[in-house]
């Protein structure tokens, strides 16, 4: 069998930055651990397995260790290749995924805007080991349905924290967002998941669904503009509508080529 591979960085239009993401297009499904070998074998955050159906395409998403429910690098990197390497005709494409139901895809000129659900954070305490875990001190504390959102104090905080992911790996959740106002931008995040095999990610669409509602209501407006600012960095054209999100960015193709399986 073999299989048409593509790799993709995401959130850049600059090759060696942002995210990396495999996507890999399937005449039909294969056995899970397949699946999850394959993204093993890539070493990447995410790799998307695409499907073809009557509406779209079938999406899934499986980091070097398990099958997530939302990633939106993957989803932009896989956008990028059916609508740029594969001629896709026409401007939208609709996702449909196992657990976080349609997910509609629009090509805007040289950006590609996602239509993700919005994740609105809670505040919580913080659990134990966290912070220590982070060495830092957040002025805030919030939780989503799989994420940990930590506010600091400063653009320059978040740079720095230095976490220790052994630690990290430790507390119960999927990833940890840490975030702050941005000094060129309306705010930046770093994300952080060793739990799911992805010590740090180097951007992160999915923690934008909690990301973008905390944010439209401390800065009171729907259009923000962020930067991921991990060490490859990744920017992001967001805006709020409710219970969705648009996350809108740029992607440039790495590699070409098939898996023989």
């Amino acid at each position: 069998m073999k299989i048409p591979i593509y790799q993709v960085d995401a959130f850049t239009s600059v090759l060696f930055s942002g995210n990396p993401a495999a996507v890999c297009i399937l005449d039909a499904w294969i056995d899970d651990r397949k699946l999850q070998s394959v993204a093993a074998e890539n070493n990447l955050s995410e790799t998307a397995f695409l499907v073809r159906n009557s509406d779209g395409f079938d999406l899934r998403w499986f980091t070097p260790t398990t099958e997530v429910a939302l990633c939106g690098h993957a989803t932009l990197a896989g956008a990028f290749v059916l609508f740029v390497c594969r001629g896709w005709p026409g401007e939208k494409i609709i996702f449909q995924t196992r657990k976080s139901g349609q997910l509609t895809v629009v090509k805007r000129d040289e950006f590609i805007e996602m239509d993700f659900p919005s994740r609105p954070p809670s505040r919580r305490t913080s659990p134990a080991g966290l912070e220590k875990a982070l060495g830092v001190a957040p002025k805030e504390i919030f939780g989503s349905a799989e994420d940990i959102l930590l506010v600091l104090d400063s653009e320059k905080t978040v740079r720095e924290a230095e976490p220790d992911f052994g630690a990290l790996g430790r507390v119960d959740c999927r990833g940890i967002i840490i975030t702050a106002r941005g000094d060129r931008s309306d705010f930046v995040s770093r994300f952080f998941a060793p739990r799911v095999g992805i010590p740090e990610d180097p951007v992160t669409g999915s923690a934008h669904c909690v990301l973008i509602p905390y944010w439209a209501d401390v800065l009171h407006k729907n259009d923000l503009h962020a930067f991921q600012i991990s060490k490859r960095g990744g920017e992001l054209f967001c805006a709020y509508a409710g219970e969705r999100v648009s996350i809108m960015g740029k992607a440039v193709l790495y590699l070409e080529g098939s898996i023989t399986i």
